[in-house]
């Protein structure tokens, strides 16, 4: 509105006015000439309304009624002539009269995704000495005082730039105040980390390095100089005019003196497992031999390690790849200078180890880890050609002498194996007659232990048979004793009881009964008689 608000005013009121002069009536003119003045005044206050909307910022510029800026300043915080450090919020805003105050929209600052918004103040205290940015403060404080031009230079904001940056978001910004330019925010790919070096803030502090290596200083949070604390994959708000980036490889990286002039298979940086080549090593043994030896490093830059390469070489890139050259060419040709070529051929694995670790010492100071150290080709036909055909005969024999004596040995065993089957042979007959011998031992231990069970067994059974016969006869008497004996036998042997030998016996009583005892006897025993003939007249024939 402003001006034109007041002009539609003044054009209305003078229109309302040029009738007055057709009207006749004093109290309509009157009222006419009110009417005119109500349309003035209502312009006037219209001219004073401002209108924001919700995509922009209102910015105000006070051109009366106010004392001037003075040192310097560009921005008024209490109403001063000139840029006003407050802006307009989105909305209708009223008592901004024209020509008073100047009003103008502008978009808001919007920081899209991905970038950063870097800002530069063109008022408020100046820097300290010897700085080019402002200190950093934390983000959430930074953000507010972008936000709030008054809060900014109220509490020691700083002319020029930031080092802090806005990130992804829009802002109501006086763009009178600051200038804010957008940058690619700053990426850390995987297996890589960010060492940043800020240029600005206090001395550094931090001493880094074990104890007997060369220490270096590295900065802290608002130091200036390489911050000791890496920043780990990922993407980071940074201002890249405050701080120097420097990106470091972690992966293992693996260089290799080959024939030939070095190039880069890679382009050395942040993801690649990288391969570098650098022409072979020449080296001179101590019996005068000159040889090229193909050798290939290993190492890598741990995270924590890698402000130190960037502080003592500026990047994980060239000066270490020089650094590193010069270091393995020297540890290689010092060591060959102390052995013979014949040997150091043959000593491949301690000349590995031996550079392992000397390298290991030269490089750790730098922060780089070595890995291994190996050795490929060593010589070639032109340098150690005719020394190793020589060492080649000489195997060759070393080995014929070894195939002769193995044959010998050989045909020394051929002819002892005969002998050492008899003597197999004969032990094993020894071993069979030595056991016939414990099994004879054994069967004639059985039967004598046998015997001598059955004789107790037949001693057992008499003896009770005779104690039986004992308590019988004193019983029944021995002639019935003798009698039931003979009973038994006669069953158990089938014998003819019907007797073929008659006993008289005229006498009675006792007689009697002992007659007949004797008559059964004397069948029974000619009965034992005639089953034995044949046999004893076979005998006594015999």
């Amino acid at each position: 509105m402003g001006l034109t608000s007041i002009v539609i005013g003044l054009v209305l009121a003078v229109m309302v006015l040029s009738l007055i002069a057709k009207v006749t009536n004093q109290g309509l003119r009157a009222a006419i000439a009110v009417a005119a003045l109500l349309i003035i005044v209502v312009s006037v206050v219209f001219s004073s309304i401002r209108y924001v909307s919700p995509s922009e910022v209102g910015i105000v510029k006070k051109n009366a009624f106010g004392s001037k800026l003075t040192g310097g300043r560009i921005v008024a915080t209490n109403g001063e002539m000139g840029i006003q450090a407050d802006v307009l919020s989105p909305g209708w805003q009223t008592g901004y009269w024209p020509i008073i105050f100047d009003v103008s929209t502008v978009p808001l600052v919007e920081v899209p995704a991905g970038q950063v918004g870097l800002v530069e103040a063109r008022d408020g205290d100046p820097l300290d000495p010897g700085q080019l940015y402002a200190p950093e403060v934390d983000t959430a404080e930074f953000k507010k005082m972008v936000e709030d031009a008054s809060y900014f230079l109220a509490n020691g904001g700083r002319k020029g730039p930031q080092s802090n940056v806005l990130t992804p978001g829009k802002y109501r910004v006086n763009t009178e105040l600051f200038k804010v330019e957008m940058v690619e925010a700053t990426d850390v790919a995987n297996a890589a980390v960010a060492v940043l070096k800020a240029n600005f803030g206090a001395p550094p502090t931090v001493t880094s390095g074990e104890s007997g290596t060369d220490p270096v200083t590295l900065a802290a949070q608002g130091e200036k100089g390489v911050r000791a604390v890496p920043l780990p994959p990922g993407t980071y708000p940074i201002n890249p005019n405050a701080f120097e980036v420097t990106n470091v490889s972690t992966r293992e990286t693996i260089l290799r003196f080959t024939a030939g002039q070095g190039v880069l298979n890679q382009t050395r940086g942040l993801t690649s497992n990288t391969a570098v080549e650098e022409r072979e090593i020449t080296v001179r043994t101590s019996d005068g031999f000159t040889f090229p030896v193909d050798v290939r490093v290993e190492y890598k830059i741990e995270p924590d390690n890698a402000p130190v390469v960037v502080a003592k070489l500026g990047s994980d890139g060239q000066p270490l790849l020089s650094k590193m050259n010069s270091a393995v060419r020297a540890i290689f040709r010092n060591n060959a200078e102390n052995v013979k070529a014949l040997d150091y051929v043959n000593q491949r694995s301690q000349q590995e180890s031996q550079s392992l670790v000397m390298l290991q010492q030269a490089m750790s100071d730098l922060g780089v880890t070595i890995l291994a150290v190996r050795i490929g080709d060593v010589g070639n036909e032109d340098t150690l050609g005719e020394l190793l055909t020589t060492q080649r005969d000489r195997e060759i024999a070393v080995q014929e002498q070894i195939t002769f004596q193995e044959q010998q040995r050989a045909a020394e065993q051929k002819k002892a194996l005969p002998r050492t089957q008899q003597e197999a042979e004969e032990e094993k007959r020894l071993a069979t007659a030595q056991y016939e011998v414990q099994i004879a031992e054994q069967d004639k231990q059985k039967q004598i232990i046998a015997a001598q069970a059955e004789a107790e067994a037949i001693q057992i059974r008499a003896e009770a048979q005779a104690s039986a016969y004992e308590r019988i006869a004193l019983q029944i008497g021995a002639g019935n004793a003798a009698l039931i004996e003979v009973l038994k036998i006669v069953g158990e042997q089938a014998i003819e009881i019907t007797p073929r030998v008659m006993v008289s016996n005229t006498g009675g009583g006792e007689s009697s009964g002992d007659a007949e005892t004797t008559a059964l006897i004397g069948t029974m025993l000619d009965t034992m008689v005639s089953r034995d003939a044949p046999q004893r007249s076979t005998a006594s024939a015999e």
